[in-house]
């Protein structure tokens, strides 16, 4: 591929496509929020999370959920080995 060309994977994402991951509610006791920014993290690219993260937070929804065993989004993901720009996003949104 030239060095001037972009390479392009997969088609740009709509905000209703990203808005629809606000949608996913947990089968189990995993609080909502903690879930949805799981699920978001899984399916989205880093730039596509970042705008998610944008709705996630005008929408109410909790940065700082936990699990059960008192696991925030970061501590759940931060062993994962594309998890770091991710975080960052994470970082950034809670000020």
């Amino acid at each position: 591929m030239r060095k001037d060309k972009k390479q392009v994977i997969g088609e740009e994402i709509t905000d209703d496509s990203i808005k629809l991951f606000l949608a996913v509610e947990p089968a189990d006791s995993t609080p909502p929020s903690l879930h949805k920014l799981i699920k978001a993290y899984r399916g989205l690219r880093i730039d596509d999370f970042e705008r998610f993260v944008g709705f996630f937070v005008e929408a109410g929804y909790d940065l700082n959920a936990k699990d059960e065993q008192g696991n925030d989004f970061i501590a759940l993901i931060q062993d994962q080995r594309q998890a770091e720009p991710y975080i960052e996003v994470i970082k950034a949104a809670r000020g």
